[in-house]
């Protein structure tokens, strides 16, 4: 999938694509990145490494190239603007976009792209040709529940409440991470 955004008079064609074991680090790093300016100043020490941990645990990768673990890529040509990670069970675990391409929707274009795959339309849309992956695709459990659930940082609710979550509890802390449990139909 693909869309234009514009800015500064000119404009850019955003790819959002299925992240691939090239992409990891470099997605990882947007994360770090964002989150430091973003969320770091939230959160107590022991949760901005929490989240470190969360982001380099290998455990994680491991998931991911075995295909338990999704992420989605927004790319302006060769670069990461965007990524959204999720795990089994529709849970958005990771959602983040470069300050700079912030406010042109490239989050809300995740999300989309991500019901639009949990909500069963034609995976092949946006798989890679690579047959490997498709296998990979097939192994993915897709929960039962038409539901995306995100842990959302105190700073991100306004946006996920206007790409229509709704909050299911009161603000909580696990191991210095503070998050409000947020649901969306799909």
């Amino acid at each position: 999938m693909y869309f234009d955004i514009s800015g500064k008079n000119e404009k850019k064609r955003i790819d959002i694509l299925h992240g691939t074991s090239d992409d990891w680090e470099d997605a990882m790093a947007l994360c770090w990145r964002v989150f430091r300016l973003c969320d770091a100043k939230d959160y107590p020490a022991c949760g901005c490494d929490s989240f470190l941990n969360f982001i380099t645990d290998q455990y994680l990768k491991k998931m991911f190239l075995l295909g338990r673990y999704r992420l989605y890529v927004a790319k302006d040509g060769e670069r990461i603007v965007g990524v959204l990670g999720f795990r089994e069970n529709n849970h958005i675990s990771l959602l983040f976009v470069d300050t700079d391409y912030q406010g042109y929707g490239i989050g809300r274009a995740l999300i989309m792209v991500l019901c639009a795959y949990l909500g069963g339309e034609t995976r092949e849309q946006y798989l890679p040709d690579n047959e490997a992956d498709k296998i990979i695709d097939v192994l993915y459990e897709k929960s039962a529940e038409p539901l995306i659930t995100v842990n959302s940082a105190p700073s991100a609710v306004g946006f996920y409440q206007t790409a229509g979550f709704v909050q299911t509890h009161e603000q909580l802390e696990k191991d210095g991470i503070i998050y409000i449990p947020m649901q969306k139909q799909i």
